[in-house]
């Protein structure tokens, strides 16, 4: 049975299905994708199942590296029905369904991916064993979290934060996930015991920098706690946003921005 965050994130991914790919596209790793500078960190597997993934982006670099057999789970219908159309996903083996009920057998994979999705998971410690059950020993777990905004993007927060606060509670977008998951620390206390190795901790930083109103946009886009607002709140946060991050503009226009993605990386013992 789905929780309420969980039929929240799948509503929501329903509504905008290519929102979290067209998000991660807008940014830089050293002029490169975010997905490309993940998969950097997951190798070349001859097998991968993404937990959470969404419209597919992160398994079409994937299977451009020469990974054979690719899955993928979401809460997203909609999501899952534009990752079948990705070029390379023709045969990949996409379920709709939860990362605490993996419909796969023991001992499938040789490295599961899951980008900026097990930190909005629920029953952490369930995912976590159902993915040391569907790994080969020695398998791979690659995870990708959220490590906060800068420029812009703080400045963003900072603004928002105050609204987001006062948002009439049957408007409020349920709390997703477990803090744990989204700190080193965190997920050697919950991977330990299903029998992963110390993670390996490693800093993407992506450049979301753009003109005032594409990096409004970024913002938007970024924060599920937007979609709980009005429109008269949503045209109150823009402005405010315009105004205080209006000395961070360069003379070229440019609005500095960016987010770190925090890569985490183990291996079943």
């Amino acid at each position: 049975m789905m929780t309420p965050a969980e039929e929240f994130l799948r509503d929501f991914h329903d509504r905008n299905p290519a929102a979290a790919s067209e998000l991660a596209e807008r940014g830089r790793v050293d002029g490169r994708s975010v997905y490309e500078a993940f998969a950097d960190h997951v190798g070349r597997p001859r097998s991968v199942l993404d937990l959470g993934c969404g419209d597919g982006a992160l398994l079409a670099v994937l299977a451009a590296r020469g990974t054979e057999k690719l899955a993928g789970i979401d809460l997203s219908a909609k999501q899952l029905d534009l990752a079948r159309g990705r070029a390379g996903l023709a045969d990949a083996d996409l379920r709709p369904g939860r990362a605490q009920e993996l419909p796969f057998e023991d001992d499938s994979f040789d490295a599961v991916v899951s980008h900026m999705a097990l930190m909005l998971m629920s029953d952490v410690e369930k995912v976590i064993s159902e993915t040391a059950r569907v790994l080969r020993p020695g398998g791979a777990f690659v995870i990708g979290v959220g490590g906060g905004g800068t420029d812009a993007l703080e400045v963003f927060l900072k603004v928002a934060r105050p609204l987001f606060a006062v948002v009439a509670d049957d408007r409020q977008v349920p709390t997703s996930g477990d803090p744990r998951s989204r700190t080193r620390e965190g997920l050697d206390a919950l991977l330990g015991p299903a029998g992963f190795a110390p993670v390996g901790w490693h800093e993407l930083l992506v450049d979301l920098s753009g003109t005032p109103d594409s990096v409004w946009q970024t913002c938007h886009d970024t924060y599920y706690q937007v979609d709980a607002l009005d429109e008269t709140q949503l045209m109150g946060l823009r402005t405010a946003f315009k105004v205080a991050s209006r000395s961070l503009v360069a003379p070229d226009g440019t609005l500095p921005a960016g987010a770190r993605i925090n890569v985490a990386t183990t291996r079943l013992t």
